[in-house]
Formats: C-alpha cells, sequence, structure tokens
C-alpha cells in the first residue's frame, strides 16, 4: 500500500475537491514529506494515475496565482471506496508501522468511533502474536545467536514489539474514553468531506 494514495485521497475527500497545489500544501503542514517521504512530483503523479484509475474525477480548472491553471479533483465512488479499503489496511495491518500507519492515523476520526477501535484492536492481536514471537527469538540456552552480537537484533525486535502493543493499547484506551471526535460524533470530525 501507498501512504501517499491514502494521503492524497483523504485530503481530496476532506475538502470536497482539491487541486494539486492544495493537496501538496496541506500534506506540508502536517510534515508528511518528512514522516511518509510524500514528495511533491508523488502527489501529481498520484492524482492524475487515480484520475485515469476513476478513483478521482476533475471537476474544475483554477486559474493559478501567478502560474498555469490547476486542475481540481473529487472522490469519485470508487475513490471512495478505495480510501475506506487503504484507510482499514493502514490501521489494521501492524506488519508495516511506519509511513502506511501514519497516513491511517491521520484520518483515523474520518471513522467511526466502534469501526476504528474495532481495526485497532485487530492491530493489537497481530502487534501481541508479533511480540510473542519476538520473545521466542533467542530465547533459552540452546538458542544461541551465531555471532553473539546478533543478539542485538534480537532486542530491538523485542523492544520494537513491545512499543507497538504498549502504544496500540494506548490510543485504543484514548477511543475507549471517548477522546478525539469521531465521524459518528455530533461535531465535525477533522478528515471529513464538507457538507
Amino acid at each position: 500500500m501507498s501512504a501517499t494514495r491514502l494521503l492524497v485521497l483523504g485530503v481530496v475527500r476532506m475538502h470536497g475537491s482539491a487541486h494539486g497545489y492544495q493537496v501538496r500544501r496541506e500534506l506540508l503542514t502536517w510534515s508528511a514529506d518528512k514522516w511518509a517521504n510524500v514528495k511533491p512530483g508523488s502527489i501529481y503523479h498520484a492524482l492524475k494515475k487515480m484520475a485515469a484509475q476513476g478513483l478521482l474525477a476533475e471537476v474544475a480548472v483554477e486559474p493559478g496565482d501567478a502560474g498555469p491553471e490547476r486542475l481540481a479533483y473529487r472522490l469519485t465512488d470508487d475513490g471512495e471506496t478505495e480510501f475506506q479499503v487503504l484507510l482499514t489496511r493502514a490501521l489494521s495491518d501492524p506488519r508495516d508501522p511506519g509511513p502506511e500507519l501514519g497516513a491511517g492515523m491521520t484520518f483515523l476520526t474520518t471513522l467511526p468511533r466502534q469501526r476504528a477501535i474495532g481495526l485497532l484492536r485487530h492491530h493489537l492481536a497481530h502487534a501481541e502474536a508479533e511480540l510473542h514471537g519476538a520473545n521466542l527469538i533467542g530465547a533459552g540456552p540452546d538458542i544461541s545467536p551465531k555471532p553473539a552480537h546478533v543478539r542485538e537484533l534480537y532486542d530491538l525486535w523485542r523492544m520494537h514489539a513491545e512499543t507497538g502493543v504498549r502504544w496500540t493499547r494506548t490510543v485504543i484506551e484514548h477511543l475507549e474514553a471517548g477522546e478525539y471526535v469521531m465521524a459518528d460524533d455530533a461535531d465535525s470530525a477533522f478528515g471529513l468531506p464538507p457538507q
């Protein structure tokens, strides 16, 4: 999965319609260029590719401030489905806790609260299994890494898994405590399309 794809769909969805510069500006304010490695060229490429795939529709041409005209896009029904699929995958699959999880967390509040909790519980179950496996690697006197310094790698895997489990439990606790405005709450949640 591509974090860029989820982020671009999410920003277009959030604004109702958006042009490339608007998407780029929004993602830069979130520092997505740093944590998701989103480059300006990848944003414009994603917009064009998803339009060709029928996930986005061209809706307007706006004059540029001092440059070329800007083409605005909106999500199609297939684009909304793709957004939901990518968001679900990003929040429920702990195998790659990097940019994809970051993109998913960005749009967490676009989900109903119980749906978000369910996805994160699925994520937690996998993270706990990963932790169990990491604890088994290198455990016991008969399992000794060769060369000995490889044990440091085992420790890294274990500590990473422990952190993932602890973090996921904390986010679930926050959601269960009613923190954050979610899609099914009375107030407007971050990332929802304009009414």
